[in-house]
């Protein structure tokens, strides 16, 4: 552990608590904190901005517009794809989370909007996309 600001590379361990509109999204201070690397791609990267820098004990509350969170809503990112391009069997309904694997190896994540028999329709916005955000965080330790 070190008593230095947290910068990228460094592995951190804090509590963080969203909420958006209202509604608590995740809070971890009621319970164990997480521990992730700062640059690793773990947490979005406008978050991580906010984190890097603090210094171990800090608390701080940002109340952010979507462009400082999420980002807004690119309607381009809401996109039809054929029924037949998911696997037979799978419930697929409006709301659920849906992952698609990338040629690159990564994952994209999708929330179904509607469906009908040949077309399923898939918004690839963040689900807090357009909208303000409360990131509360508290840096714990850096390591």
């Amino acid at each position: 552990m070190t008593d230095r600001a947290a910068r990228l590379g460094d592995r951190v361990t804090l509590h963080y608590r969203l909420a958006c509109a209202g509604r608590e999204i995740i809070n971890t201070f009621p319970g164990d904190p997480e521990t992730f690397t700062l640059g690793a791609g773990e947490i979005d990267p406008r978050l991580e901005a906010l984190i890097t820098g603090l210094m171990p004990g800090t608390r701080q509350l940002h109340l952010l517009q979507a462009w400082q969170a999420f980002g807004e809503r690119d309607e381009a990112l809401v996109q039809d794809l054929d029924r037949a391009e998911f696997k037979a069997g799978l419930d697929l309904k409006p709301g659920l989370m849906a992952n698609f694997d990338l040629p690159n190896g990564q994952t994209l994540a999708g929330t179904i909007v509607t469906l009908d028999a040949t077309k399923v329709r898939i918004d690839f916005n963040h689900p807090l996309a357009g909208l303000p955000v409360e990131f509360e965080v508290e840096l714990l330790s850096v390591n």
